[in-house]
């Protein structure tokens, strides 16, 4: 790279650019293009992201300021330079969201008949309704707190909204202060009556808070929420001696991490403001450093914005995207018509598939579930990292189970917030007798693999393999895109063998057949692969990248891209999220293009494309480029072999490459710019097209028809087939 160019001008901020990111899911909101309760829903979003946000990496850098780290990021931005850029820009985004929620979402919602109003709003009828739902289901089980020498400074969860109340004594003439938590057992938004019309619980409460407080004169009160360091602390993880109970006991610790943000109800005056401040940190003792005045938040009218997706789920289907119903691949249906199982037809073919536009319960569950009730089937091995409550995948592991079958799981207990729902899966899923497993000591467990060991009739042990980009997750896959390939590949299903072993046993597994594998050896395969084109390129051969994946953090990775820009090769990076790498830089990142797509579903799949000089190379998997995917997570990558799904993969790839409605283009100065059409050029949106065909083809392609393929030929396996 050329040199005396600062760390700056080369890599941009993680945490900046994640910021960058929720920005552009508040456009969404902020968007008129976008259906109105769909703009309230991506409102919602921004806030629980933000949340988030606040849990994990500003609390994190909070303790590496307070520590004065000695290590920064690659773009030399201190701990403590990070914490004011954030601080700032988040002022400036929170400005923006509760200007679109209280100036536009919800005056064109009410003139849409759906209204949030205040108690001075309620007509006689409706205040009847809600001082009736008051008296039987609020007061009950309020427990207003008091904060005097004998009653010290109550402890405040994490996230929940409480109000701030001043009271006077009327006999003695002194105030006081106390805490109302507002509870989150009961609706947010509490309807008075009329239809669509709610109050705030918050302000139902307020109202009412006399009751509360009889002999009193309340003077006021306003809403105030915390945010708390929630990341567990798994330093020494490999250390422990049971893994279960390790994260058991930090899962109930995280109720007691410090307090890294307090937000509170605009117009709050600034000695109560000063005074819940003083209170939190002598009453917290902060382990690592003291709130300051520049991590309290002024919000709106409303805060815990998050609960604004139930009013976003009212049924008013012209106000939210239109329907879609997901597909059943072709050669799925069809064999299901003739009554041919998946083994039979992922035998003859790979199998190729792009959630939630195909769908996921007549491909992924169905691989699971026919594994389960088939005699053939002797042994079933899984990675679960999130799945959803009742899901057809964990009743196809304990039926399987429960049938003699040898099932096993590896069921990632650090999936961040949520691991009890892990804990409760795993002990679930022992009891049915399933072979559960924790993971590696020290590593998360994020590759998303399905292993059927199977008896065929004609009398050979097969493996039967399904790796995707997402998570065997029946809820998420509505909503994300990923994409899975079913294939029976010996070599494939030798390597996810090897890999389970790993998982399982005390195997320490570096050579793979096919797949590529992190912490093992994923760096320096995708690195060479890299290096390939630029070789390629430096030889005057075409050479070209295109990789769509969610986060692009590793500076190892993010260079190798700048030596292969340098070299001549093109590359189109569609990241989703965080992007550390500055496309453009003259000199050193010319031919480098990056574009964020955000919108209607969450982009997930992580795809790969090497032109290789006319023989391409194409992977999918669960891995990212960054740091973490690479040394900290167990991840696969597998080769998508066949041409007749190359074209599949590549016209998903250009779809999203000439969208001119949700692409966003990264600039060289850290700027992201969404595109608009040209004069009369057609908006071409990604969500819009993936919804009528799963791989974005202009139009239906026919069922290719079985032919042999070079790639793998010894296997003796006929053409694939990718819907």
């Amino acid at each position: 790279m050329p040199p005396g160019l600062p760390p700056t001008a080369l890599f941009i901020n993680r945490e900046l650019s994640w910021l960058e990111f929720n920005a552009r899911v508040l456009h969404e909101a902020l968007d008129p293009r976008v259906p109105l309760l769909e703009r309230l829903k991506f409102l919602s979003i921004f806030s629980t992201n933000l949340d988030e946000f606040y849990m994990v990496r500003v609390a994190g850098l909070r303790r590496k300021a307070a520590q004065g780290a000695a290590q920064y990021p690659p773009d030399g931005l201190a701990p403590a330079e990070q914490l004011t850029a954030i601080q700032q820009r988040v002022r400036e985004l929170l400005a923006l969201r509760d200007g679109c929620l209280h100036d536009e979402l919800l005056p064109t919602l009410a003139g849409h008949g759906v209204r949030l109003v205040r108690m001075g709003e309620l007509a006689p009828a409706e205040w009847m309704r809600v001082d009736e739902f008051f008296e039987s289901q609020v007061f009950p089980i309020l427990t207003p707190l008091a904060v005097d020498p004998g009653h010290p400074f109550p402890y405040i969860s994490n996230l929940s909204l409480s109000l701030a109340v001043e009271l006077r004594d009327p006999d003695r003439g002194d105030e006081h202060f106390a805490r109302v938590k507002v509870p989150r057992s009961l609706p947010r938004w509490v309807p008075t009556g009329e239809l669509n019309r709610f109050v705030p619980l918050e302000e139902l409460i307020g109202a009412n808070l006399q009751a509360l407080f009889p002999g009193m004169e309340v003077l006021r009160w306003f809403a105030f929420r915390i945010t708390r360091y929630s990341d567990l602390d798994l330093g020494q993880i490999d250390q422990v001696e049971d893994l279960l109970d390790s994260i058991e006991q930090q899962v109930f610790r995280r109720r007691f991490g410090e307090v890294v943000r307090l937000e509170v109800q605009e117009g709050m005056p600034a000695a109560l403001r000063t005074l819940l401040l003083e209170e939190l940190n002598d009453a917290e003792t902060q382990s690592v450093s003291a709130l300051t005045p520049d991590e309290v938040h002024e919000s709106g009218r409303l805060l815990e914005l998050g609960d604004l997706m139930a009013l976003a789920a009212l049924d008013f289907p012209d106000l939210k995207d239109p329907p879609f119903t997901p597909v059943v691949p072709a050669v799925l249906r069809e064999g299901a018509a003739g009554g041919r199982s998946m083994f039979d037809l992922i035998r003859e073919r790979d199998l190729l598939v792009h959630h939630p536009f195909h769908s996921f319960d007549a491909t992924v569950e169905r691989f699971l579930e026919e594994a389960a009730a088939d005699p053939m089937v002797l042994a079933i091995k899984t990675t679960l990292y999130r799945t959803s409550g009742d899901t057809a995948i964990v009743e196809a592991l304990t039926d399987a189970a429960q049938a003699g079958k040898q099932v096993a799981a590896l069921v990632e207990l650090q999936a961040r917030f949520d691991e009890v729902n892990n804990i409760n899966w795993a002990r679930t899923l022992e009891r049915y007798g399933v072979h559960v497993a924790y993971g590696l000591p020290g590593l998360k467990t994020h590759c998303k693999t399905v292993l059927v060991v199977r008896r065929d009739p004609d009398g050979a042990m097969r493996r039967y393999c399904h790796i995707g980009t997402g998570n065997y997750n029946s809820k998420t896959a509505r909503l994300y895109t990923d994409v899975g390939l079913f294939t029976a590949s010996p070599s494939i299903g030798a390597d996810l063998s090897d890999l389970f072993n790993t998982l399982t046993g005390f195997s320490r597994q570096r050579l793979y057949r096919k797949l590529i594998v992190a912490p093992a050896n994923m760096r320096e395969r995708v690195i060479a692969l890299i290096e390939r084109e630029a070789a390629l390129a430096e030889a005057g051969r075409p050479a070209r990248i295109v990789a769509k994946m969610n986060a692009l953090v590793d500076p190892e990775t993010i260079a190798a891209l700048y030596r292969a820009s340098q070299a001549g090769v093109e590359i189109d990076l569609i990241v989703r999220g965080i992007c550390c790498l500055r496309p453009g830089v003259e000199g050193v990142s010319d031919r480098i293009r990056v574009i964020s797509i955000v919108g209607r579903f969450l982009e997930h799949s992580r795809i790969f494309h090497f032109a290789n000089d006319g023989q391409p190379a194409y992977y999918i998997g669960s891995a990212d480029w960054m740091p973490r995917n690479f040394d900290r997570r167990v991840e696969a990558l597998v080769p998508v072999e066949h041409p007749a799904l190359h074209a599949h993969l590549q016209s998903l790839l250009d779809t999203c490459l000439a969208d001119n409605r949700q692409a966003w283009e990264l600039h060289a100065d850290g700027a992201y710019r969404q595109r608009r059409p040209a004069r009369g050029e057609r908006e071409r949106g990604t969500h819009r097209i993936l919804p009528k065909d799963p791989w974005g083809r202009a139009r239906e392609t026919p069922h290719v028809p079985t032919r042999a393929v070079p790639a793998d030929a010894a296997e003796g396996r006929e053409a694939p087939i990718g819907d």
